[in-house]
């Protein structure tokens, strides 16, 4: 998939470049502050990004997302038009090593416009080395395969690393517009009260769970398992695609058994037939828990703390909540 991707970025550059797409593909662009008054254009990877911009840079900016509604966002290709929108925008706001075709895009066309949100989202979590995911990254980036594994990228299930995040994007978006640092510090500050109250619902509503076992089709679940308390036991690794080997299957399906889980998480996006057949097997119950990397019209919701709210309605019901 990487290395597709790549070719298809690079394939865009040059089609951007040759059909004047732009006006100019060695300008420098996002380095000029906005006149006042005029809204700020940037551009996120994926949803929950867009969500935190939105909700911090208000009316202030035109906030469009690279990734399409119902798309996974692991498997984004770059249109011409995507590239030349983020040539030409203010910011960009993505995550390094999630998505390689922005990755490559970023590093192109907006290496002096864009907010690269780890330090912010503080990513500790790996997967045990072997656990094989879709995730390709360069030697040495630190959200690639090491001596610890593969680093978790799924920060904004934990809603206070996403508040955390939304403080760096108040930080940059002042740094481009200084005359509207106080709205974006206003917002930010309600962004974090929003995202308190969030988690203090999680917190409450998931502390007398009878079951803290997390068993998902992926293990997408890490930083939400780590913050309330569970143990997450992902069928496969972080790869929602990834087809379980037998012994895996056979794994998990021993480990629902010894541990009485009643429940297996599969995801919105992709087939729930790894959940199903380990389901099947057990006795269990297959049933949605929402990654939120993007919204689609199953979503149970249509906004991020809409769906983190049915996720936690589904928890409760899942490892049997008091």
């Amino acid at each position: 998939m990487f290395s597709s991707s790549r070719r298809f970025v690079a394939v865009a550059l040059s089609g951007v470049c040759a059909g004047a797409i732009l006006s100019a593909c060695g300008s420098d662009p996002g380095t000029t502050a906005p006149e006042p008054g005029e809204k700020l254009t940037v551009i996120t990877a994926f949803y929950p990004l867009q969500y935190a911009t939105q909700r911090i840079a208000g009316d202030t900016a035109t906030v469009t997302n690279l990734t399409k509604p119902g798309a996974e966002p692991h498997d984004l290709e770059l249109t011409p038009r995507d590239v030349g929108h983020v040539e030409q925008s203010d910011l960009v706001v993505y995550l390094k090593g999630f998505q390689p075709a922005v990755d490559d895009v970023v590093a192109q066309e907006a290496d002096d416009h864009n907010l690269e949100v780890s330090p912010f989202a503080n990513l500790t979590l790996t997967v045990p080395p072997g656990a094989e995911d879709e995730h390709q990254h360069a030697p040495g980036d630190d959200h690639g395969h090491g001596e610890e594994g593969a680093r978790d990228p799924h920060f904004w299930l934990d809603p206070q690393r996403l508040s955390k995040v939304g403080d760096g994007i108040a930080a940059r978006l002042s740094e481009l517009a200084p005359d509207r640092a106080a709205t974006f510090r206003d917002n930010a500050a309600k962004f974090r009260r929003d995202l308190a109250d969030l988690d203090n619902d999680f917190r409450t509503g998931l502390a007398t769970c009878r079951n803290r076992d997390l068993v998902t089709s992926h293990e997408a679940f890490g930083y939400l398992s780590t913050r309330y308390g569970f143990h997450q036991v992902g069928i496969t690794g972080l790869s929602p695609e990834q087809e379980p080997s037998p012994a895996q299957l056979r794994q998990a399906t021993t480990f629902v058994r010894d541990h009485d889980v009643r429940t297996i998480y599969y995801e919105t996006l992709v087939s729930p037939a790894v959940a199903n057949t380990v389901a099947r097997e057990t006795g269990a119950t297959a049933t949605v828990l929402d990654p939120i990397e993007g919204l689609t019209d199953q979503s149970a919701g249509t906004s991020y703390p809409a769906v983190m709210r049915a996720n936690l309605a589904t928890l409760r019901k899942g490892q049997a909540c008091t």
